[in-house]
């Protein structure tokens, strides 16, 4: 079915989550993965600052860095879990959407899976969400996988109690 499944992750709960349920899909279709992160592209957004430092943007792309390393260590380490061959790659981009979309091209994959995290009101309006860009832009599939869990999901665990 899927030979080759790209996905994006941001590093939070919910984008593991989406991991894990995409590398069992991977697994039952015998398929690779490619987990990606993509940074923010720091020289555009410090080429505006007036007192721009170079060592600054240095320091905050090696910190971005380590992040995106961190992020992609949890893909490799729940696709080697599961006996899935795995990919990563850091993109930089002050688009998300369009790296992941370039990503997916550029390596032919044929689906991409990611988490979509739902905002209310004026944020959904002004933010959007770079899922629902993938979504509308790819050319290939997109499986989502809501940030929203019921209650009874099997993934949601019981909050804490006691303070």
């Amino acid at each position: 079915m899927f030979k080759h499944i790209l996905m994006p992750t941001n590093g939070s709960e919910h984008s593991e989550r989406a991991i894990e349920r995409g590398i069992e899909l991977a697994k039952l279709c015998g398929s690779k993965v490619t987990g990606i992160h993509v940074m923010p592209d720091f020289r555009l957004a410090m080429a505006d600052e007036s007192s721009f430092d170079p060592s600054m943007q240095e320091k905050a792309e090696q910190e971005a860095r380590t992040r995106a390393e961190n992020f992609l260590a949890f893909v490799q380490k729940a696709a080697a879990a599961a006996g899935v061959s795995c990919d990563t790659v850091v993109a930089t981009n002050y688009r998300p959407y369009d790296a992941i979309i370039n990503t997916a091209n550029e390596r032919a994959c044929d689906l991409i899976v990611m988490t979509s995290r739902y905002r209310k009101g004026l944020v959904s309006l002004i933010l959007g969400s770079e899922s629902s860009r993938v979504l509308h832009r790819a050319s290939i599939p997109v499986l989502m996988f809501r940030a929203l869990m019921s209650v009874d999901h099997p993934d949601k665990t019981a909050p804490k109690s006691g303070a």
